[in-house]
């Protein structure tokens, strides 16, 4: 089979393709044909280094396809799936359920363990979840972390309530999400983007209101301006240091902002008198567990999502792939065709 392994020290130039045999899948375990993965942030801090990785790991954290081979029972708990099912990874196998905890977020495909960046995965079948129904394995690839990133900061840790207002930031995979899943439960949503294009393509997906940061670097205000005053009940916050303070000033008093990116730096100063002031909830989102998917599986099919998606990669390609979510111009996610 065809994969990519990554070389160190890592670098798009280190990301080479190789072939290999997959592995008989053991106790509780399937042999997976992987036909699609999607890029993450994630898997670009892992393939620039910023996230160490073994030598020769095979990155991406996200995969799917459908099931070739099952191997037998893990003692008496029964295979989960069976030949021919059309199934997609959990970005943290361990984490069935529950709270997360050191123990669950171990194994990470891509940086703990290899990933799916190869024709064929063995992985543990308690680390998979079926597909939505009517998905191409390319639509199902877009979502086990940025689908499930959005959907646990609005559904789960929210919890979003219809009628409410919701501000996304940005076109990347997260965001978007967060605007269909915002939407489809009857919110009011709040885009930013930096383009005038991008910003009539997120009207097209239903935002409600939205407002060019670069114009408007005080976006904040756009937000108070058109909730009357109140702020926002939800920020999806995917910026950092640069963009936390203007969510802090545009959700409501109470409010709720997801603290999910860290794309414009790691650290930075945020104004303690103001989260006082607001009593805002602040909150870190690393994607989801088990049961956050399956439920999300079940409200996609319920609500007829589709994912965006920008644009495919052979694999082969994956570097090219990386360089254009480097450059970002792309809206949605970017899927590698396996």
């Amino acid at each position: 089979m065809n994969l990519i392994r990554l070389a160190q020290p890592a670098s798009l130039d280190n990301l080479r393709l190789a072939s290999g045999e997959p592995r008989p899948p053991g106790p509780g375990e399937v042999l997976l044909r992987v036909r699609a993965s999607s890029l993450n942030y994630h898997d670009w801090c892992v393939v620039v280094g910023e996230i160490p990785a073994a030598d020769g790991r095979i990155p991406m954290s996200d995969g799917a396809g459908e099931v070739v081979e099952v191997g037998p029972p893990l003692g008496d708990v029964p295979q989960p799936f069976a030949k021919g099912d059309a199934v997609m990874s959990t970005f943290f196998p361990r984490w069935r359920d529950g709270p997360v905890g050191k123990d669950v977020v171990r194994s990470v495909p891509g940086d703990d363990a290899d990933g799916f960046a190869c024709e064929h995965a063995t992985v543990p079948a308690s680390g998979l979840t079926r597909q939505p129904r009517g998905y191409t394995h390319a639509q199902a690839a877009t979502l086990p972390c940025a689908a499930l990133t959005a959907w646990r900061a609005l559904m789960v840790d929210g919890p979003l309530v219809a009628g409410e207002t919701v501000v996304v930031q940005g076109t990347g995979g997260v965001s978007i999400f967060a605007l269909q899943f915002a939407k489809a439960a009857g919110a009011t949503v709040i885009a930013t983007s930096s383009s005038d294009d991008k910003l009539a393509r997120l009207k097209a997906l239903g935002a409600d209101h939205v407002v060019n940061y670069r114009t408007q670097p005080q976006w904040s205000r756009f937000v108070s301006e058109v909730t009357g005053g109140l702020g926002a009940d939800h920020v999806v916050e995917v910026g950092g240091v640069q963009t936390l303070a203007q969510s802090m000033r545009a959700a409501r008093i109470g409010g709720h902002v997801s603290m999910i990116g860290v794309l414009s730096g790691r650290e930075g100063p945020v104004s303690t008198a103001l989260l006082m002031a607001k009593n805002l909830r602040v909150q870190g989102v690393t994607v989801g567990n088990h049961r956050h998917q399956r439920e999300m599986v079940r409200a996609i099919e319920a609500n007829g999502i589709v994912p965006v998606i920008d644009s495919h990669f052979p694999l082969a390609r994956i570097a090219d792939a990386f360089r254009h979510q480097a450059s970002g111009r792309h809206f949605g996610k970017i899927v590698l065709d396996i």
